[in-house]
């Protein structure tokens, strides 16, 4: 299952008006309509001109303000945009009030078709990796590479920590948990969300718990919020029911894009346990296990993440006779980095992942099948080691470890 919030966390109370959307040094904001929707996009210029597009599509109940500690990392690499999705962060509803999976992935694709932006590396975490898993399958012309950081695919077993966010999908319960938390404070649901979504709590600093804090407020005003966040949670419920070619893992297969899988052992809302059947059912995919991170790899452990895309796009640029990448770095970093194990090197559950190496599922193409996660100041390998260059200019971004609301 996936999302960063309980629905015990927020309450439906709601007035017209709501406070500006924070944007941090070097961000901008600016509203895109298109027929039916309208989207706010966060962009920073790249650090050089010519250099391939990304998009990043959060999580449920979060915003494009989950990526704003990553993107920074890859200012050398990428010309970065992040969506907020229609009901989320500052984009209004959408028109017809569609929030299942189908019909966010179809404003990321109408938002990539105005654009002209196509292909993109495309980036996406939790309720995010569920939508762009399917942009990728079925529209794989704008897809260059896809990154998934605890996607929300469909699980037979959810964690027992996941089941109060799956219940935003029945009928009356977000009423009756409205009523519950009535008088819960903005600083109280953050520190819900913070212990739900982080592998570490302790990571966030007091600059970004306030700025969460803030965020969390200005959602509070909105008389959408809690309508755009329960038929949200009931579309990927939804997309969990799904057979045949409209299943999230027959199009997982049909991916053909190469595909990065980033998991934290602490995640309590996407289970560990898939990191394996995602591996097998992506045809060319790697796999990035981190041990302390939980649901929001990329703003717990930004550095990490930066390093294993980094290494995704010099694997894709060799595929490619080195077209349209650069490999930038030698060392990565981030104290999430600690397990010293290939992909597929141990027994099923003990291991960064199972038995299976990587890029053995149906339709497998020449996956990579050794990404590897060294310990403290090691590497992410896979084909060369790759990862933040001492000396690389990082531009000035938001606190480390911001939970931001709703990851």
């Amino acid at each position: 299952m996936s999302s960063p919030e309980l629905p015990s966390l927020l309450t439906a109370t709601a007035s017209p008006k709501a406070s500006a959307v924070r944007v941090a040094p070097g961000e901008r904001l600016r509203s895109v309509r298109l027929p039916g929707i309208t989207l706010s996009v966060r962009s920073r210029p790249p650090a050089r001109e010519g250099l391939p597009p990304a998009l990043y599509v959060h999580g449920l109940g979060g915003s494009s303000q989950n990526w704003s500690a990553l993107m920074p990392l890859l200012d050398w690499l990428v010309d970065s945009e992040a969506l907020d999705l229609p009901g989320f962060g500052d984009s209004p509803p959408p028109d017809d009030g569609d929030y299942s999976v189908t019909g966010h992935a179809r404003a990321v694709i109408r938002y990539l078709d105005s654009a002209g932006r196509g292909p993109v590396h495309l980036l996406g975490n939790s309720l995010g990796g569920a939508i762009t898993t399917r942009v990728a399958a079925l529209r794989p012309d704008l897809v260059r590479t896809l990154t998934l950081v605890s996607p929300a695919l469909p699980e037979l077993r959810v964690q027992r920590t996941a089941v109060p966010t799956a219940m935003l999908a029945l009928p009356g319960i977000s009423a009756l948990f409205t009523r519950f938390t009535k008088g819960w404070t903005a600083e109280q649901r953050v520190r819900g969300v913070t212990a739900l979504c982080y592998g570490d709590p302790g990571r966030v600093t007091e600059e970004g718990f306030r700025n969460a804090v803030e965020e969390m407020e200005r959602r509070l005003q909105l008389p959408y919020m809690w309508d755009a966040l329960t038929r949200s949670a009931r579309g990927l419920v939804d997309a969990y029911t799904l057979g045949g070619q409209h299943s999230l893992w027959r199009q997982a297969e049909r991916v053909l894009a190469p595909t990065l899988l980033v998991y934290g052992r602490r995640d309590q809302l996407v289970g560990y346990r898939m990191a394996q059947r995602a591996a097998r059912s992506f045809r060319d995919s790697r796999l990035v296990s981190l041990p302390d991170a939980g649901h929001v790899a990329m703003m717990e452990y930004p550095e990490a993440v930066a390093a294993a895309f980094r290494e995704l796009l010099a694997d894709a640029g060799r595929s490619q006779g080195g077209a349209d990448v650069e490999h930038v770095g030698s060392t990565a970093t981030g104290p999430g980095l600690r397990e010293s194990a290939p992909v597929g090197s141990g027994p099923t559950g003990s291991g960064p992942v199972g038995s299976e190496p990587v890029g053995s599922g149906p339709g497998s193409g020449s996956g990579s099948g050794s990404v590897r996660v060294s310990g403290e100041g090691g590497s992410v390998s896979g084909g060369g080691s790759v990862g933040v260059a001492d000396g690389d200019p990082v531009a000035e971004g938001p606190p480390k470890g911001s939970p931001g609301v709703g990851s």
